[in-house]
Order: C-alpha cells, then structure tokens, then sequence
C-alpha cells in the first residue's frame, strides 16, 4: 500500500469521486455533494489531495483538505477543510481512512494551519465514528450544509 499526492483533476481521483458521489446519493437520496470543488483548492500550501493504491496500482482510498479562513459561512482563520475522504467498499476495515486522516492532519498542520475541521451528515455512521475516534468533536455548523438538519460539523486543533 503507497499513499501518493494527486491533483484533485487526476484521473484516479475523478474516478474515486465519481464513486463517493455515487454512495452520498445512495445514502441521501439526492445528486451527491454540490460543494463546489476546483483543483485549485488542493494545490499545496493551500491544501492536499491523496489516493492509497494497492501494491497492484488500484486507488482504492482518497481524502484531500483545502484552506479555510474566516468567512460568512462559519469557518474560522486557520481551518483545514476535509473532504472527499473515502475508501472503495472491499478495502474497508483495513485501517486505510485512518491513514489518509493522519497524513492529512501531518500535511495540514505543517502548512500552518491550526483546526482540521469536515462535515459528514446522519447518513454516514462510519465517517462519524471515525472522526469521534479519532479526537473530533461537534461543532457549531459551518458550510454550505449547514442548514442541513442531518449535517454533522466536526473539528480537531492540530
């Protein structure tokens, strides 16, 4: 298993969103994620986009994490956003998003910032717990979700 940096256009991580867009729309029955999201915001030291791949070369795990500062929608100076954290259904249970959540906290907080905050939603238990097993916890809402009665915020100081 190798974690590598990617741009968030790459082809594995279009392919990886796709997927994830898939399973949000399962699981809350609309179109997916409507973050809008530009390869841009991934680029360092404003953030990072990585993918796991099996020893064969298959992406098989991705998450990334963008600069957030003050603004209307309720992030504060300093916050590294999550997003796009997700591991394909037959690697999972391998510790692989565990993973990806260290190297994107190492990575944030040797940019310089100083919260990791995401927001899941009631539809994702799993994401919820590992986050709440690995030291997030509730905050205020923030993001273009955050109206959302099934939103969950979570943050974690770096």
């Amino acid at each position: 298993m190798r974690v590598e940096r990617v741009a968030y256009d790459h082809p594995d991580a279009m392919k990886l969103n796709d997927a994830v867009q898939l399973e949000y729309a399962e699981r809350y029955g609309d179109g997916g994620d409507i973050t809008p999201l530009d390869p841009g915001m991934f680029e360092p030291p404003r953030g990072v986009y990585l993918i796991a791949y099996e020893d064969d070369g298959r992406p098989v795990a991705t998450g990334g994490w963008r600069t957030q500062n003050r603004n209307d929608e309720g992030y504060a100076d300093g916050d590294a956003e999550i997003k796009r954290m997700y591991v394909v259904p037959e690697a999972r249970g391998r510790g692989l998003a565990r993973r990806i959540l260290a190297a994107l906290e190492d990575d944030a907080r040797a940019a310089g910032r100083t919260r990791m905050v995401l927001e899941t939603g009631m539809m994702q238990p799993e994401a919820i717990g590992l986050y709440s097993s690995s030291g997030y916890e509730l905050v205020e809402k923030f993001g273009l979700y955050r109206f959302e009665p099934a939103s969950r915020c979570y943050a974690r100081p770096l």
